[in-house]
């Protein structure tokens, strides 16, 4: 190993695994629950050391954006280090996105190279012809496999600073347009410490699952408590979720520590009584990134009464957790999103700042180590969301007298669909450009899988050939993520709106059952 000066710098993730990869080389790293593939810390360092290498080669230098696409795969989450290893920044693309979205990533980041796997080609080549700035695709599945085998596997230490950018992760904006969180190697490293110590450390060997593709921030962060411990992380497939599978693989795997979101639960919990299975290794339950039910919660601590069932709340742009729900209070205090995590401060403010007294409603802000840095090319936006010095998260809360919090309402215009955030304006967009529709507003119902789906509320073009929902349906897929379309469909004469002419969402949501009733699925 040849090592330059590096004194004064801090600890990046890249190094974690490097460290691990000296003390215990032949200890299990990551397991691909799809194929079988194990591979241990030597040899995923040895693999990213290899792409490292060849990344350099094609001209990535620190600062420089790499974008990675595709389905869950121990190849994915290398190719993740191997640009953090080149001092680059990794930009992961949801591959559910339509084309020009995917592209719309890779020249707002200014990618100039590319990584996607071969279920994802065809996606990425068509992105990139409105990407000309991208030199270069390497296809897991493809030529990658070469590309290691003719690399130098020299592995050279990089003074990278550890308040350099590690991610740009993507999340939409209200006003339709994607903004990029930047997370560095200090915000995502301090939250992998953060949560180990909050939640009591990994009390011996670590196995971890996340039911989240790993393009998501949860897939991102949520292994990394485990890296830290020099622990296993376990990948689960993505596409279709098959919850008698995703048992399967915690019992074999002796997975101790795993994360879903409620609608994976709610399948999971229907199937964990179906036979006898040993799953005494599991210690922690972890939901989040939707809202859950009162009685799946109930549920969820019947189903598994030896682990702690932990709620965590958070956004992307912090990293992401920072409150969370532990143990007995998963009962005791069922519906509330916990109290803020070690290294989050958190305060509760009325729109002038100004805290508002316990049991009163207002917005929740954070300030600390794990908050992004900033939005990408974005210094208008990124002003706005540290006003007055705090993130403003964009969500209504109210504290109890234990310092609990609620979450009450979300101020940003923002439905929460099986874990996935989808943003009404960007739909919206899309929907108002459909020549059958004259005026539209998205709105979420409640959903007993997926905890909100999308409801557009239509004002026909031509009352007398209104829209069906299967054309928006088609017309929202050419330009839009599947998960994003809308799943119901009303018909109104006229949007309600108020003096200023803003469509008042709370009247729609107020009138949702009757909208719902004339609703398509």
């Amino acid at each position: 190993m040849t090592t330059g000066s590096i004194t004064g710098r801090g600890m990046t993730l890249s190094d974690i695994l490097a460290r691990w990869a000296r003390v215990t080389p032949e200890a299990e790293f990551v397991v691909d629950a799809t194929t079988g593939e194990r591979r241990t810390y030597a040899r995923s360092h040895d693999r990213i050391t290899r792409l490292a290498t060849t990344l350099a080669g094609e001209g990535v230098e620190p600062g420089d954006r790499v974008a990675v696409l595709g389905l869950n795969g121990v190849d994915l989450l290398e190719s993740y280090i191997a640009v953090l290893r080149t001092g680059a920044i990794c930009v992961p693309v949801n591959f559910r996105l339509a084309a020009q979205e995917v592209a719309y990533a890779l020249v707002d980041s200014g990618a100039v190279v590319a990584v996607a796997d071969t279920a994802t080609a065809d996606l990425m080549a068509a992105a990139r012809d409105g990407a000309p700035a991208v030199r270069r695709t390497i296809t897991i599945g493809g030529d990658l496999e070469d590309v290691l085998a003719a690399a130098d596997p020299t592995y050279r230490e990089l003074a990278v600073p550890d308040d350099a950018t590690a991610f740009i992760m993507y999340t939409s904006g209200t006003t339709g347009a994607p903004k990029g969180a930047m997370l560095t190697h200090r915000n995502l490293y301090l939250h992998a410490f953060s949560s180990t110590m909050h939640l009591g450390g990994p009390g011996g060997p670590s196995v971890w699952l996340s039911g989240t593709p790993l393009f998501h921030i949860a897939g991102v962060a949520g292994f990394l408590p485990s890296l830290f411990a020099g622990g296993t992380t376990v990948i689960p497939p993505s596409g279709g979720f098959d919850p008698e599978e995703a048992l399967t693989v915690l019992e074999r795997e002796r997975v101790t520590s795993c994360f879903f979101v409620p609608a994976q639960w709610a399948a999971i919990c229907e199937r964990v009584g179906a036979r006898e299975r040993d799953l005494s290794a599991l210690r922690k339950c972890g939901w989040g990134a939707a809202p859950a039910s009162t009685g799946l919660l109930r549920t969820l601590s019947a189903s598994f009464p030896d682990a702690e069932i932990v709620s965590s709340f958070g956004q992307t742009e912090c990293s992401p957790v920072t409150t969370t729900l532990r143990g007995q209070d998963a009962v005791r205090k069922i519906g509330s999103v916990g109290t803020p995590m070690i290294n989050v401060e958190v305060r509760v403010v009325d729109d002038d700042m100004n805290d508002v007294a316990p049991g009163e409603v207002g917005e929740i802000v954070y300030r600390g180590p794990l908050v992004m840095s900033g939005y990408w090319n974005k210094p208008a936006e990124t002003a706005e969301a540290f006003r007055g010095g705090w993130f403003h998260s964009g969500d209504l809360v109210r504290q109890d007298p234990e310092g609990y919090y609620y979450v009450v309402d979300r101020k940003k215009d923002m439905i929460i669909s099986g874990g996935e955030n989808i943003y009404c304006a960007e739909v919206e967009n899309v929907l108002a450009a459909h020549p059958q529709v004259a005026d539209v507003a998205l709105i979420g119902v409640a959903d007993e899988r997926w905890g909100e789906t999308p409801l557009a509320v239509v004002v026909p073009a031509d009352p007398a050939d209104p829209p069906t929902l299967a054309a928006l349906e088609e017309h929202c897929l050419a330009h839009l993520a599947r998960y994003k379309r809308p799943r119901r469909l009303a018909v109104v004469d006229a949007l309600p709106r108020n003096a200023t002419g803003k469509v008042q969402k709370t009247v729609l949501r107020e009138r949702a059952d009757a909208l719902s009733e004339t609703a398509g699925r």
